[in-house]
């Protein structure tokens, strides 16, 4: 177990140096000159104050959303259940697209652009806790019901931009999932929320381990099994929620990375719950640097200089194709 967490911080060690030298407006020789003490103001500044806070969101966010995905199909115990089923990722877009057309925040704004995605999501989590209340937290109701609450704020997403076409660019952003221009200022609100709830999804690891064996185990072992399925959701939500206002709406990270962490660490959520962290944050990370890399040889290759390929796009479709491979191979799986 020892080896293998080695093995994935060693991996993600590889993953930062690459994607730190795989940006546009330096060369790798001159990355490494900066970081060895040398360069101009204006390479110091597009190295230390653009690309290290970039590959710390992306970190960050898919350690986030790793967490919150094994936490939501544990709780739920549905290997296919995601953020998406909470409603969080599709309210966290719609609040900051709507924000972001009624001109109270906007990309340079990044304080403003975190509160209200925050708000949204959280907005999202309450009309799921609103309809999953009647059906006594039944997991399969709760997921069905998480993907309608999705759908409708997907659709009152698209009416924003109906309304605000301008805003076509932030749309795009948001629910494909980017992590380009972000700045300090995202990873020092980020990562004091993710440390908070990801210590909260992990001191869940004892019960979050009773729901995944069924609800009628859970209470002959004195759990209150309601009661810690609504602290698990709600870290969920949260972790989400930090998660998609930093970067958007990754798609498949919180849905496939708990089934590489469990594979690689186990049942045991003491042990998979971190290894998940790890995990995701080398996920995220590697797509990211794939993404700068194939978007600057697009760019070169295609003589366009604004090409850029959002990571998003990445996590979305190896997503969907190892999600085709997990359904045919485990058709009838549960917890």
């Amino acid at each position: 177990m020892s080896r293998r967490f080695g093995a994935l911080t060693a991996l993600a060690v590889v993953c930062a140096v690459v994607e730190l030298v795989a940006g546009r407006g330096m060369s790798p020789g001159t990355v490494w000159e900066v970081l060895g003490g040398g360069g101009d103001a204006t390479e110091r500044h597009i190295l230390f104050n653009l690309r290290v806070p970039r590959l710390l969101v992306a970190l960050g966010a898919g350690a986030c959303l790793a967490v919150a995905g094994l936490v939501l199909q544990s709780a739920l115990r549905n290997p296919l259940a995601g953020p998406e089923v909470t409603g969080v990722t599709p309210g966290a877009v719609l609040g900051a697209v709507t924000a972001t057309a009624l001109g109270l925040a906007g990309w340079d704004s990044p304080l403003a652009v975190v509160l209200a995605a925050c708000a949204g999501g959280c907005a999202g989590a309450a009309l799921l806790w609103l309809l999953a209340g009647r059906g006594r937290g039944d997991p399969a109701q709760t997921a069905v019901q998480g993907v309608l609450v999705s759908a409708v704020l997907g659709g009152l997403t698209a009416m924003v931009l109906l309304v605000e076409p301008g805003e076509l660019g932030s749309v795009v952003q948001w629910l494909v999932g980017t992590t380009e221009g972000r700045v300090w200022e995202h990873w020092h609100l980020l990562w004091p929320w993710a440390l908070v709830w990801g210590a909260a999804a992990w001191l869940l690891a004892g019960p979050l381990t009773l729901l995944r064996c069924g609800d009628d185990i859970a209470l002959t072992a004195g759990l209150a099994a309601r009661r810690a399925r609504t602290l698990a959701l709600l870290c969920a939500v949260a972790l989400t929620a930090g998660a998609v206002a930093a970067v958007g709406a990754l798609g498949f990270v919180g849905l496939l990375v708990p089934h590489l962490a469990v594979a690689l660490f186990g049942a045991d959520l003491r042990k998979s719950l971190p290894g998940a962290a790890l995990v995701g944050a080398v996920v995220v990370c590697g797509a990211d640097a794939a993404a700068q890399l194939s978007s600057r040889l697009l760019a070169a290759g295609l003589d366009s200089g604004r090409l850029t390929l959002p990571v998003g796009a990445l996590t979305a479709g190896l997503g969907a194709a190892l999600l085709l491979v997990v359904v045919r191979r485990t058709p009838s799986r549960s917890f």
